[in-house]
């Protein structure tokens, strides 16, 4: 293990599922110190110097351990990105040591303005250029490699010319980064576009998956039909663990995260969903081809 400077271990991700870490779960979590595999925050919340987070956030850490999950770099900002919040980024990574960090394949900062959101990018040729240097900036940075992770959409950009798979292997491969392979991202497009999940998920080579995330979304009626909304606040439905086995079985398993970021139930929810995740990881017997 890599000791770090503010005395915390690099701890590895394990194969197994974790959860998003929630205030409202921080005294469950240090009084029963819960079988669970690994914890995940979006460092946008602990990037002040101090205050309870951290007084929580240091004893938390000394027992399990941790991932990053960014949704502020704005990876796909043409101007390129804030020196600010990147060398907040690194220092949160450095007093941590986490076994990932990863961001999304997304922009949410023009100049001085940011937007409360992670709007699309189109994939072309020039946005894949643009976000390559943008992701190349922030390993060297950080001095490490980061997890790119595929995002939830609800429209399609005209001046798209590469598919969402397609533009992701090839922004991994020409970046170095790996792959965060959001399932229920995945679902949601599928559902909204119109094309199969199951050929999503098998364009992607195994070796570049780092992580999966697994998540509740919603379905909106609009305009006679339905809009599926990835928005992180109910249990996984049955179709999205299916999806998740059929995942499984093509990449091998992964270390893979329930994300619950808004009507935040009781600890045991969370625990069972976990449980679910670990149960099908330990089942997993054959490999697509």
């Amino acid at each position: 293990m890599i000791q770090s400077g503010s005395g915390h271990t690099h701890k590895p991700i394990p194969v197994r599922a974790g959860v998003g870490l929630k205030p409202e779960h921080y005294d469950t979590i240090l009084a029963t110190k819960p079988d669970i595999g690994w914890f995940e925050i979006h460092p946008e919340n602990y990037m002040g110097g101090g205050g309870a987070v951290h007084h929580y956030m240091e004893q938390i850490r000394t027992l399990y351990p941790l991932s990053i999950h960014g949704v502020g770099l704005s990876l796909g900002s043409e101007e390129g990105l804030s020196k600010e919040h990147l060398q907040s980024l690194k220092s949160l990574v450095d007093r941590y040591q986490p076994g990932l960090v990863s961001e999304h394949l997304a922009w949410c900062r023009y100049r001085n303005f940011v937007l409360n959101d992670l709007l699309p990018v189109p994939y072309t040729k020039d946005s894949l250029k643009i976000i390559s240097r943008n992701i190349d900036q922030t390993q060297n940075f950080l001095g490490r490699q980061i997890l790119i992770e595929n995002p939830s959409s609800y429209f399609q950009l005209d001046l798209t010319t590469f598919t969402e798979w397609n533009f992701l292997v090839t922004l991994a491969k020409q970046s170095g980064a790996g792959i965060l392979l959001d399932v229920n991202n995945v679902y949601v497009s599928a559902s909204n576009h119109d094309f199969n999940a199951e050929h999503y998920i098998k364009s992607i080579p195994p070796e570049l998956v780092g992580e999966i995330h697994l998540a509740g979304h919603s379905v909106q009626e609009m305009r006679g039909g339905k809009v599926l909304i990835d928005d992180h606040g109910s249990e996984i439905i049955e179709e999205v663990w299916k999806l998740y086995e059929f995942t499984l079985k093509h990449l091998g398993n992964r270390p893979t995260l329930i994300e619950w970021d808004a009507n935040i139930p009781g600890w045991d929810v969370l625990q069972n969903q976990a449980n679910i995740a670990d149960q099908l990881m330990q089942e997993k017997v054959a490999v697509y081809v």
